[in-house]
């Protein structure tokens, strides 16, 4: 989704031949200015985006079937490259990774498909999509004219296309791909010699393999309705609608009206678009670490009509539904004649279809954000609510209009789940066993993700350094100040095995409207406690998830880039950015496996009275609980706790942080163009307080629930809840 880039790609279309078999029946899918053509016919196609990797095999039938209930075509997804090849020449295509299985499901559902190969795929997605390897490929270049890179995705391309074919999965051979898309987002990336390039040879690249399908890349916005294609004879398409906006750690929620969804979609049909794509219809979990940004947090909602749980979001699933049966109505109109507009008034449009033999289709604008309109067309009086747009079949009778809402609204509710979490048991990171584990030691200060290769969110960074004993701060002096600079995202600072302090270089929402989020240098600065002797400083970088978009970002880096000053010593400042560190890659907990159930028990757990306790930093909890019972959606409450990440039976829950949303909350109207700083909820909550526990991640009894809490929070007070849904009140703010 993603920035506001746009690209006009559309790319050769292949034509097929219409075979008739036993088992299969061959397609033909080719094009021309009005539309995508399947078997001769042109169609208006309706697509919406569902993530495999965003929700689990056991929803997906689901998901789609809500899809199709709500008059999609197409079910679109990106293919996440970093999922399935984590390390060079090893594959995954097993559980929520299961690609194959996905498409399949679509085609059992009978829906189309829109496979998105990119493989840079941008989507909030960590790195983008790529694998962190390729950013070591020797002499390698992201997204350019660059041989390394171009040989490393096209193998991975080459991969996707002959497992789709080897399942007969694209249309050509009875499946139900209709298009694919290579690249994606390609804005400034583009400019230059070796943009153009590149581009070109991913194009050529592309249509070599012979999918027999057209591939394409088009549109990306809250509107699209200006979009022309790069070629006469090409449609206009819009492969990413934004049915919302991203969240992340420390901002609000966003919340898209469909009011002005349904304009914008209107608006684009009217104009002689034949295909969009709701981006997100289903947004789903960032599971695990999948989550980019950096500071994106778990929840892929994305106010889609069906929410990050699966459950429709009403009234937008239903007005959106209501949408689609208009436009179909008018389908034979649409594709076969372009559109005659004529002036109903300063901001009155109306957009005619009339492809002969009494066949008629019109769609009635008013594009004025806060006054209402009467308008005569045909001779017949209509009234016109701001922003909004009329449809009518026969040019007549009015079926739909984007501001005219008849569904009731249906608000959520989080309950508690009857089950409790019980005998909770803590585990001490123990940082005064640091250096054990320690691989690397060398002078200076190393980029982050060049020694975790993205292994861990975590990485420890230790030097010792000598205080002599005339020190006057010994003797009741002003204690001396640590400096830290760094590019990370947050960091743990312990002297002697003591917690110090620590600081976070949280991004807040705010500047670009569509967050370019680059990496942003921070400093923390504070007193130390020092002792003569050897002094062992200790500090923990954490990183929460690696860029996803932006120019050339494999060459952004992270981590305590310094300088690292003691500053208030006798003999003045001393610089330890040069001195000898030692490097320790992830946690002792990681490295024991202790969110395994095979493993939890390989370290002796302390039992103890949490609310006596105190609130610890870099602390295990596990607990147990026995699944609650029905079929409603599960989530933890984890408000009573800081900063961390949690697991149940060993799959990971995602991360979680309790940071505050900050933003202007205030004011939402449906009318006027929408930005994502528009139609805000939750200020002042936290921007992430229930993370999403999918029911096949549990068992009837005894699951294991590990939490690792690196600020300090009450486990005592998590608790599991369920969602439903609830009539005439204030939905919850999330």
């Amino acid at each position: 989704m993603e920035t506001n880039s746009v690209s006009n790609l559309l790319l050769i279309g292949l034509l097929m031949v219409m075979l008739v078999g036993s088992e299969v029946i061959q397609c033909s899918v080719t094009y021309d200015k009005k539309a995508i053509i399947i078997n001769g016919q042109r169609r208006i196609l309706i697509s919406g985006s569902i993530h495999y990797p965003r929700s689990t095999p056991e929803m997906w039938e689901d998901l789609i079937q809500k899809a199709k209930d709500g008059g999609l075509d197409v079910i679109d997804t990106y293919v996440f490259w970093n999922v399935h090849e984590p390390s060079p020449g090893n594959y995954n295509f097993e559980g929520r990774n299961d690609l194959v299985r996905f498409i399949k499901t679509i085609q059992k559902a009978g829906l189309y498909s829109h496979l998105r190969i990119g493989p840079y795929v941008c989507a909030e997605w960590n790195f983008g999509g790529f694998p962190v390897w390729l950013k070591y490929v020797p002499g390698i270049s992201f997204r350019t004219d660059n041989g390394p890179f171009k040989m490393a995705m096209e193998g991975f391309t080459q991969k996707i296309v002959q497992m789709m074919k080897n399942e007969k999965l694209f249309a050509s051979q009875g499946g139900p791909i209709i298009l694919s898309q290579i690249e994606n987002e390609y804005g400034p990336e583009s400019k230059g010699a070796a943009g153009h390039a590149y581009i070109n040879w991913a194009a050529k690249m592309a249509v070599a393999l012979d999918t027999g399908v057209p591939w394409i890349n088009a549109c990306n916005g809250f509107y699209c309705d200006s979009f022309s294609p790069n070629k006469p004879y090409k449609p206009t398409m819009w492969t990413e609608a934004w049915s919302g906006w991203f969240t992340e750690f420390g901002g609000p929620v966003h919340r898209r009206p469909v009011k002005d969804l349904a304009f914008a979609v209107a608006r684009f049909i009217q104009k002689g678009g034949s295909y969009f794509n709701y981006y997100m219809y289903h947004g789903g979990t960032n599971f695990g670490r999948t989550a980019g940004g950096p500071f994106i947090t778990t929840s892929y909602d994305y106010d889609a009509p069906l929410d990050e749980y699966g459950l429709i979001r009403q009234p937008k699933y239903g007005h959106l539904k209501e949408l689609h049966k208009a436009i179909k109505l008018c389908e034979h109109a649409l594709v076969s004649s372009d559109p005659t507009v004529t002036s109903l008034g300063t901001y009155h449009q109306a957009y005619v279809f009339s492809p002969g033999k009494g066949r008629c289709a019109a769609f009635l604008s008013n594009y004025h954000a806060s006054s209402a309109a009467k308008v005569i067309f045909n001779g017949r009086h209509y009234d016109l609510p701001p922003w909004s747009i009329s449809i009518l079949p026969d040019c007549k009778n009015v079926v739909f209009n984007t501001a005219t809402v008849g569904v009731q609204s249906e608000h959520m509710q989080m309950l508690p789940a009857d089950s409790k979490l019980l005998s909770w048991e803590t585990y001490d990171e123990d940082v005064s066993s640091l250096g054990q584990r320690s691989t690397i030691t060398t002078a200076g200060l190393l980029e982050q993700v060049n020694v975790t290769r993205d292994t861990s969110d975590y990485l420890w960074y230790m030097t010792s350094v000598d205080i002599g004993s005339s020190e006057s701060f010994l003797r009741g002096g002003q204690k001396p100040t640590l400096t830290i600079e760094s590019a990370g995202h947050a960091v743990h600072v312990f002297i002697n095995g003591q917690f110090s302090g620590i600081v976070v270089g949280l991004f807040l929402p705010g500047g670009s409207a569509f967050g370019t989020r680059e990496s942003r240098k921070f400093t923390f600065t504070g007193p130390v406690n020092l002792r003569a002797g050897a002094n062992k400083i200790a500090l923990l970088s954490m990183a929460v998830g690696l860029p996803n978009v932006g120019f050339h970002y494999e060459k952004w880096e992270t981590g305590i880039l310094g300088p690292v000053m003691l500053q208030g010593l006798d003999k003045g400042n001393r610089d330890l950015t040069w001195h000898k560190w030692s490097y320790q890659v992830g946690l002792k907990g990681e490295a024991m496996n202790l969110v395994s159930p095979n493993e939890v028990s390989s370290v002796e757990w302390t039992r103890v009275s949490l609310s006596t306790q105190g609130q610890q930093p870099l602390t295990w909890y596990k607990a147990y609980f026995d699944a609650p019972a029905g079929n409603d959606p599960l989530a933890l409450d984890m408000r009573s706790m800081g900063k961390g990440q949690v697991w149940i039976n060993g799959e990971s829950i995602g991360r979680y942080w309790m940071a505050y949303a900050k933003g202007d909350c205030n004011t939402c109207s449906y009318a006027g163009t929408y930005r994502p700083n528009k139609c805000l909820r939750g200020c002042g909550r936290p921007t992430q307080r229930w993370y999403h526990v999918p029911r096949s991640f549990l068992k009837p009894t005894k699951n294991l629930l590990v939490v690792f809490e690196e600020l300090g929070g009450d486990a005592s007070k998590i608790t599991l809840v369920k969602r439903q849904y609830k009539n005439g009140q204030k939905e919850d703010e999330e």
